[in-house]
């Protein structure tokens, strides 16, 4: 699932530009919560139970990374269940949501997009 989420987000980047300097500027949206995850996986493995390995687990972008590294030391099976159905849930929006910025982006190609545009694409 966490696959499909962030191939998704960065199938809707890659329909929203020409070329591959413009991708560096929105690629930075979906590194972030990766990093995050990552790095909070650190703080995890001392506290696995401590609220930030909680939040982090649950929240659709960090948690395929922070839930990986917090189910070996025992996690209950509601904040498995929870986290799969939050990331299920995200992960139909944003493939909902890279179809939206796709539809669009692909017809808008030679124009530079900016994020106020590509937001304007989402809502429309």
């Amino acid at each position: 699932l966490g696959y499909i989420f962030y191939s998704s987000m960065y199938a809707a980047i890659g329909s929203a530009v020409d070329n591959e300097t413009e991708t560096q500027q929105f690629t930075l949206f979906a590194i972030i919560p990766l990093m995050i995850g990552m790095y909070g996986s650190f703080t995890i493995m001392n506290n696995p139970e401590g609220p930030l390995g909680f939040w982090l687990s649950i929240i659709p972008f960090t948690s395929p990374v922070a839930m990986i590294a917090r189910i070996p030391f025992g996690v209950p099976g509601w904040q498995i269940a929870l986290s799969i159905f939050l990331l299920v849930i995200s992960t139909l929006l944003m493939i909902y949501i890279a179809a939206k910025v796709y539809r669009v982006g692909i017809l808008m190609y030679g124009n530079k997009a900016s994020a106020k545009e590509i937001w304007k694409w989402i809502r429309s």
